[in-house]
């Protein structure tokens, strides 16, 4: 059906926690955009560093063109989208494979990266490990999508949700760990102007080569497409929520192309703000990322607990033992990132939640009250009121008899009326009509 963890949790948990999880959700796609378009925006400016000033600029572009491109409605995604994701596993597994050669060949050389100001005089602490542990988290990102997105893929639906989850896990873990690597091993520090993949590639395979190129170019297309995902799901969502009158029933309104045109719309703007108030800096919108993504997760997992539990299907205890157990995983999580990336911007996040439930909630009062308005319960028919039609006339016609001749359709109480404007034009007019 759609609607992953807003589905589960409202059906299992609650109503409330069924709003909470699509208001992270919602929060969620729309850093989806911001943050991939920004990402993609940093490959490029890393391969060509005199257009960071304009990266924001970039952004809104892609942004456009994004939405433009769904408004349109992109119905051959599968086959246009397959292309770019192959070009870029392969990218990815071959400055992998590169990159270890060189280690194990021992003609690996260090990135000369300078040292953030801080580095080596921070104490390992608890605090420290909990940091390191909510960013390594931002993999988990985006995994949601897959559960949200269910009706898009074709039958048996579940079966295949199930297999491209799989198909994610293993390359998502095969790539996190190689990179990871990488970066120890090269001794990648972030900055503000380079990504690390442009940091590896540059120093694998070199700075002018046709193979840095190409790492950078299926960096920037896989990105752009992972900001292309948030606008199947965030509608899809919000006409899900729509049609529990959550939200306004416009949202639930297809346009011509057969698009979510309203939720297309509302998702651009509000990854346009974001993309404007952090000047399309990735660092700064990561922190914001987690937050809603780990919410609707330990919702959706703790729900699935509950339906187990109900339902007692074979192997029941098994599955709710997972589900539990990712509950408990995910909700930890969930704490030591709003710990760890509060003073960072997650604030915003934990104040903006509780805000779009009470709109969820403001507006379903809304439809409630039209509703109960509306309602024929209670309602009993008055008597039958007599009206009485006035046509005004400037002067006797055919146009104006067929005016009357209608008007006699409505009432039995017809009334022509004619302003005395001109004594004489009405004096003429009246022999006329006589």
């Amino acid at each position: 059906r759609g609607g992953g963890a807003y589905i589960v949790a409202k059906e299992n948990i609650g109503a409330n926690a069924g709003l909470i999880a699509a208001a992270s959700l919602l929060v969620d796609y729309t850093l989806t955009v911001s943050v991939s378009i920004s990402a993609g925006v940093l490959a490029i400016t890393s391969a060509a560093p005199q257009l960071h000033p304009y990266r924001v600029e970039i952004c809104l572009a892609f942004l456009a063109l994004l939405m433009v491109g769904n408004l349109r409605g992109i119905r051959e995604s599968g086959q246009i989208f397959a292309v770019p994701t192959y070009f870029f596993v392969v990218c990815m597994f071959g400055l992998i494979a590169a990159g270890v050669y060189r280690s194990l060949t021992g003609t690996l050389v260090p990135v000369d990266a300078p040292l953030p100001p801080n580095a080596g005089s921070m104490p390992l602490t608890t605090f420290l490990l909990l940091t390191a542990f909510a960013n390594g988290c931002t993999a988990m990102t985006g995994v949601e999508a897959v559960s949200d997105g269910v009706p898009a893929f074709r039958p048996p639906e579940s079966k295949n949700a199930a297999a491209t989850l799989v198909t994610m896990a293993a390359l998502g873990v095969s790539m996190f760990l190689g990179v990871t690597f990488l970066a120890h091993a090269y001794r990648v520090m972030p900055t503000g102007t380079e990504s690390g993949v442009s940091q590896l590639a540059r120093a694998i395979f070199g700075s002018r080569t046709i193979f840095y190129y190409m790492v950078q170019a299926a960096t920037t297309l896989i990105l752009v497409l992972a900001a292309n995902t948030a606008y199947a799901d965030f509608p899809r969502l919000a006409s899900i929520v729509s049609r529990d009158r959550y939200l306004p029933r416009q949202f639930m309104n297809q346009g011509d192309r057969l698009a979510f045109s309203n939720g297309i719309i509302v998702l651009s703007v509000f990854a346009a703000v974001l993309i404007v108030a952090f000047r399309g800096d990735t660092q700064s919108l990561l922190p914001l990322y987690m937050i809603g993504v780990f919410v609707s997760f330990t919702l959706s997992q703790s729900g699935m607990v509950i339906h187990w539990r109900q339902t007692k299907a074979p192997g029941w205890k098994t599955s709710a033992l997972i589900n539990g157990f990712g509950a408990i995983v995910t909700g930890t999580v969930l704490l030591v990132v709003a710990v760890t990336k509060t003073f960072e911007g997650a604030w915003i996040v934990l104040l903006l939640i509780p805000a779009i439930v009470a709109v969820f909630k403001g507006t379903r009062r809304h439809y409630d009250h039209v509703a109960a308005q509306l309602t024929l319960r209670g309602y009993s028919s008055q008597a039958k009121v007599h009206n009485t039609v006035i046509v005004p006339i400037g002067g006797v016609q055919r146009a104006v008899v067929e005016a009357l001749r209608y008007a006699e359709t409505l009432s039995d109480d017809v009334r022509a009326v004619y302003v005395d404007v001109d004594s004489a034009a009405t004096e003429h007019r009246s022999c006329r009509s006589t």
